[in-house]
């Protein structure tokens, strides 16, 4: 009866060939999700599909399972060339669909190839030269093939428009009705999109013949239930941003996360700001080398990478496993951007966490997204030096933990020993924990084990590739000095040290330094020289703000007179500036 009862639920029960039901069942899938129950037997009767439905549920199966079947059962068509076409609206979505069909097609002898921008022509041509099954393609790469006759799709079977509306949303609108146009009428076309907005419905009204329409319900919470997705606001005014963010990270701890940003130059900044506050943070932005974005994708993959800083246009069709946090920056355009990005967590069963910084002028868009998609998202207080601590707390509880079960702790135990008579145990252990707990609280985030990569700035794509960033040149032995005349010695005192935590509970100042982007100045710079020069560490620092002629940086008003002193009596970059408040 069990057996029964899963084989109904199971794959086989859709109508599938057996030799692709062996297959996803060699993949491990055991049940096929919500769109693919839905979709794969309209598209095995041969009909067109509008299927809407987010990233993450399933959709390439739904697709391409069907997709599989119909072009074994039809066997090569008359006039040769490609029998089945997916468009998709980037290279690294193009790479991933290709991956999965082949996958699927594995034990059915059909062959997958992906051909898109930003990689060679020669390999792409020999391989539509020698014979392909099917085609996953990017709208403009494959306008190239067409325009060379290396991509013929007089005997195209299935064609199929995957994340359609961010293929409009990128500009591929007239690429898409070109193509669609240069196929036979007698294609099937299956047309899939998080979003139905009217340009969707047009496209499928002038292209597809009487569509079947599947719409993938919202999940349903039942009554005291955490849903897959915590959506979180901070009203947080726009100057404040990156230092809001700075706390949000310390107290959410994210394992993977990408932050939405508006604008390539805001990447690169906020990049460079986390980067200098500890974090292993990539940038990755439309301004950059496609080879370098590869690179950027592969640290991430590997966890040598924690924090995406990404534009909507540079992270389209990213498809990325275990991402615990998606984090906008800036606020999402539209509440259908909102969607597409909340997406990529909480996937198939995972629990994840979207966070929204809404400036105080944009309260609206949130009200709109949460009209739009009927789920409330929890405005909620920036996180206080209390909850930090208590955060702090409990990583050093759990790390505590870990370290008894470890063992190897023998060498330290005389130090117990020694102290045991004088005081208790307890105390003891208490002072340790404190010890460990300041520590770690008072500096800011240490990079964990292994090497950070340094994130990739666009003005130096071509030279950095492929090596390491330039070490410095060593310094040369320089003259003896005629000694100087002594100084009068100052009166001793105490240094007074910022130390993290404090800045919740102080007012900041907003400093102007007379240089920016123009002269080479980055955060690493200004974080830098503040800190080396007055001992308030990274932590203390508000928001960096740099443009091209100026700075402006924030930092805690007991403070600013004598950071203003000391960066007048230092350099940037070689050069003395004006330093003094903001005007």
């Amino acid at each position: 009866m069990i057996a029964d009862d899963v084989d109904a639920r199971g794959f086989a029960s859709l109508g599938l060939t057996d030799a692709l039901v062996a297959a996803v069942t060699t993949l491990g899938y055991e049940e096929p999700t919500p769109i693919q129950r839905e979709a794969i037997p309209v598209l095995l009767a041969g009909r067109d599909l509008v299927g809407q439905a987010a990233t993450g549920t399933g959709k390439t199966a739904a697709f391409a399972l069907p997709m599989l079947d119909r072009i074994r059962r039809d066997g090569p068509s008359r006039t040769g060339g490609v029998r089945g076409l997916v468009l998709v609206p980037t290279r690294e979505l193009a790479m991933q669909v290709a991956e999965a069909i082949q996958k699927y097609a594995k034990g059915v002898g059909l062959s997958v190839v992906a051909v898109y921008g930003g990689a060679a022509m020669d390999q792409q041509l020999r391989s539509l030269k020698r014979g392909v099954d099917i085609v996953v393609a990017t709208p403009g790469r494959a306008l190239d093939h067409m325009r060379r006759s290396t991509l013929k799709l007089d005997g195209l079977q299935v064609l199929v428009l995957d994340e359609a509306d961010e293929m409009l949303d990128m500009g591929f609108a007239e690429d898409l009705e070109t193509i669609m146009n240069a196929t036979p009428s007698t294609r099937q076309t299956a047309l899939f999109s998080a979003t139905i907005p009217a340009r969707i419905a047009a496209i499928a009204k002038r292209h597809l013949t009487n569509p079947t329409r599947v719409m993938l319900a919202r999940e349903k919470t039942a009554a005291g239930a955490v849903p897959l997705v915590r959506q979180v606001g901070y009203i947080v005014p726009r100057p404040r941003k990156a230092a809001a963010l700075a706390q949000v990270l310390e107290f959410e701890k994210p394992k993977s996360a990408i932050v939405f940003c508006r604008t390539r130059h805001e990447v690169d900044s906020l990049t460079e700001t986390l980067t200098v506050r500890g974090h292993r943070a990539q940038a990755l932005h439309g301004g950059m080398m496609q080879r370098q974005r590869d690179r950027v994708m592969q640290l991430f993959r590997e966890g040598r990478a924690d924090l995406l800083i990404a534009t909507d246009v540079a992270a389209r069709g990213l498809d990325i496993e275990h991402l615990s946090h998606v984090i906008n920056y800036d606020a999402p355009p539209s509440p259908e951007s909102y969607v597409h990005r909340i997406g990529r967590t909480g996937r198939i069963g995972r629990e994840g966490v979207a966070i929204t910084l809404v400036d105080p002028r944009e309260k609206n868009l949130m009200r709109n997204i949460e009209a739009f998609t009927r789920q409330r998202v929890e405005i909620v207080e920036l996180p206080t030096a209390a909850d930090l601590r208590v955060r702090r707390l409990d990583a050093t509880r759990e790390a505590l933990r870990e370290r008894l079960a470890g063992g190897g702790l023998d060498d330290f135990r005389a130090v117990v020993d020694a102290l045991a008579p004088e005081f208790d145990i307890r105390d003891i252990a208490a002072a340790a924990v404190k010890m460990a707990h300041e520590g770690s609280a008072t500096t800011a985030p240490a990079p964990r084990t292994g090497r950070v990569e340094a994130p990739a700035r666009p003005e130096r794509l071509e030279r950095q590739e492929g090596r390491e960033r330039r070490e410095r040149p060593e310094r040369q032995e320089r003259p003896e000095r005629p000694e100087r005349p002594e100084r009068p010695e100052r009166p001793a005192r105490r240094p007074q040290v910022w130390r993290a935590g404090q800045r919740q509970a102080a007012e900041l100042a907003r400093l102007y330094i007379g240089a920016g982007r123009q002269a080479g100045i980055g955060a690493r710079d200004l974080v830098g020289a503040i800190t080396g020069e007055t001992g308030i560490e990274s932590q203390g620092i508000g928001a960096i703000d740099i443009a091209e002629r100026f700075s402006i940086v924030e930092v805690p008003e007991a403070f600013a007179d004598r950071i203003i002193d000391a960066l007048r009596a230092t350099r940037l970059r070689g050069q003395k500036v004006d330093v003094r408040r903001e005007r």
